[in-house]
């Protein structure tokens, strides 16, 4: 519990005092700092690093490891059987109801095989198998398009010895041929997988500042330790600016800590099996950094303000529980409705850091009016809610528990 400092403030250090007093006390505070620079900084890379490196190696392994398909009519396609089993298929015994199997997932997919399969192929017939799988089980991706690969492998290699056999080329049975030219570099691929990146550090952030701006505002209301801070000869907006400057220094504390935690531990990260790469050093961290330095100004103030109406503690962590969805909103909106990034964006708070992180992440960089545009929008809102808040910071009620 903070101790109400009664001694009077002076004027030209007003400032100055308040953010001294209010950054010491809460370092003595062990759920501030848990959850400042334990909870959110380190535990977030070290949650984020591990469900990576665990989902790629899965991935892997079920590309490379044997695989086990239920193949029913096996006997109709002895070589196909064959190709398959030569790609790592492990043919297993058939299924009396497919379709219900996969559906309670006791099989990622099936392979079914009709019982004309070997009248049409002598006639020289197109032959059609089926496989049976559930695209909502995520499970299923890699061994459907692994099976895919291997049927449709199979059936080029018959296509073409059909060909020959006619005395004609293989090239006739595919007039046009796509040439897939992805522009995409090692690097800019990895977005798809770290696209949550942006979020983790605003989440970073807010959970850092989010305990001191509750005790500084709606816990010393509680306790009533406002109402004789506000009877010192201290213009509010000095007391409303030492707290806010404490609240970001708690706040950008633990955004540099689960920045140096990512640049340590995202070197773990098996990227490179995948063909893909992620620089998230100095350099990396450093833009970041600066790309939230105004954010880091917005929430504070906006946690401030929401504190503000709050009567206690419990009540303020109840409001600020639901503002912490606010930042998932923008990585949610660009997953759900991907965007070609537009010059404006980036003035948009949250908004604005997401798209930067992201270029960064591809390797691009932020070019100059972007990063111009994400600073000077994110200041302006996080200067009206700061003066809105220094309004709250007038109102007597504001030191009035109860």
């Amino acid at each position: 519990m903070n101790k109400m400092d009664t001694q009077p403030l002076r004027r030209s250090r007003a400032f100055l005092t308040v953010f001294l007093k209010e950054v010491r006390e809460n370092l003595r505070d062990r759920r501030t700092l848990t959850s400042a620079f334990l909870m959110g900084p380190l535990l977030t890379p070290l949650l984020f690093v591990m469900i990576i490196s665990v989902t790629i190696n899965r991935e892997l392994d079920k590309a490379e490891q044997p695989l086990k398909v239920p193949v029913i009519g096996a006997q109709y396609a002895p070589n196909l059987l064959g190709a398959l089993e030569a790609g790592g298929v492990v043919p297993q015994p058939a299924l009396a109801d497919p379709e219900r199997a996969v559906r309670d997932q006791q099989a990622d997919l099936v392979l079914r095989i009709a019982p004309d399969y070997p009248k049409a192929w002598r006639k020289g017939e197109p032959v059609q198998v089926e496989l049976i799988y559930d695209s909502s089980q995520r499970d299923s991706s890699t061994p459907v398009e692994r099976v895919t690969k291997l049927v449709e492998g199979y059936s080029r290699q018959q296509g073409a010895m059909r060909l020959i056999a006619r005395g004609l080329s293989p090239a006739l049975g595919s007039p046009v041929i796509v040439a897939k030219r992805d522009q995409a570099t090692a690097q800019s691929r990895a977005v798809l997988m770290f696209n949550m990146l942006p979020y983790l550090f605003v989440l970073t952030i807010f959970i850092g500042g989010m305990y001191l701006a509750i005790d500084l505002t709606a816990g010393e209301r509680e306790r009533q330790s406002l109402e004789p801070l506000f009877a010192n000869p201290v213009p509010r907006w000095k007391i409303f600016l030492g707290k806010l400057a404490a609240i970001c220094a708690f706040s950008t504390a633990s955004l540099v800590i689960c920045l140096v935690a990512f640049s340590v531990v995202g070197g773990f990260i098996p990227t490179e099996k995948l063909g893909m790469e992620v620089h998230l050093g100095a350099s990396f961290a450093l833009y970041v950094l600066l790309l939230q330095l105004p954010l880091i100004v917005l929430l504070g103030a906006l946690q401030s303000m929401v504190a503000a109406f709050a009567k206690s503690y419990r009540e303020a962590q109840t409001y600020l529980s639901v503002l912490m969805m606010v930042p998932i909103l923008p990585s949610i909106a660009l997953m759900v409705m991907p965007l070609k990034p537009q010059d404006w964006m980036y003035a948009v708070p949250l908004l604005g850091q997401h798209l930067g992180i992201i270029d960064l992440v591809r390797g691009d960089g932020v070019a100059t009016v972007p990063l111009a545009l994400c600073l000077a929008g994110t200041s302006l809102a996080a200067l009206v809610v700061a003066l809105v808040t220094m309004q709250l910071y007038r109102s007597e009620r504001l030191a009035i528990s109860g």
